[in-house]
């Protein structure tokens, strides 16, 4: 009887291993997808009649798509990471800067963008011919830009589609006062 046991259970291992069914349909591409990343060194422009600076356009050297997202970062020097070695410190945009102490003068490192070009611009709430000091915060500045690849939701549900999803009227839905 163990015999027979044995014999049926090998049998049928090397049945279900050794079926093979007709292929699928392909699946979508794969691999992994990365963000883009480049580098500008730019000069800013002032435009007085908006008390703003700004860079020429700079087009994206690759192609980019209307629901990538887009990062900008801007080079703030080294900093020592330890054991004597030091990198590059980015600090990503928009970025305030206080002019001076006790003023209430700020200034800001901003960009805006298209799937096209990147432009970044200094914007302030005082008069910013002022800012051309040592180092000058207008010229010679590295960003660097990062587009991640994204796509656009297929849906847009509203709060009653997600209610309905959720099976709830909304009344089990805990409230918090601030």
């Amino acid at each position: 009887m163990k015999n027979i046991l044995l014999f049926l259970a090998l049998s049928s291992t090397i049945l279900f291993t050794s079926c093979e069914g007709d292929p699928g349909p392909p699946g979508e591409p794969g691999g992994l997808v990365y963000a883009q990343v480049f580098e500008a060194n730019v000069d800013f422009n002032y435009i007085p009649s908006e008390n703003i600076y700004e860079t020429s356009f700079i087009q994206f050297p690759f192609e980019v798509f209307e629901s990538d997202v887009v990062l900008a970062y801007r080079y703030e020097g080294r900093g020592d990471i330890g054991n004597g070695e030091t990198a590059d410190i980015w600090t990503q945009l928009p970025q305030s800067v206080f002019y001076l102490d006790d003023t209430g003068d700020v200034y800001q490192y901003n960009f805006n963008h298209t799937f096209v070009d990147i432009q970044f611009t200094i914007e302030g709430n005082f008069d910013l011919t002022n800012i051309g000091d040592n180092p000058d915060p207008t010229t010679n500045q590295i960003f660097r830009i990062a587009v991640v690849p994204a796509e656009f939701a297929k849906t847009n549900p509203s709060m009653d589609d997600l209610l309905e999803v959720m099976q709830t009227d909304g009344s089990q839905i805990e409230k918090i006062e601030l």
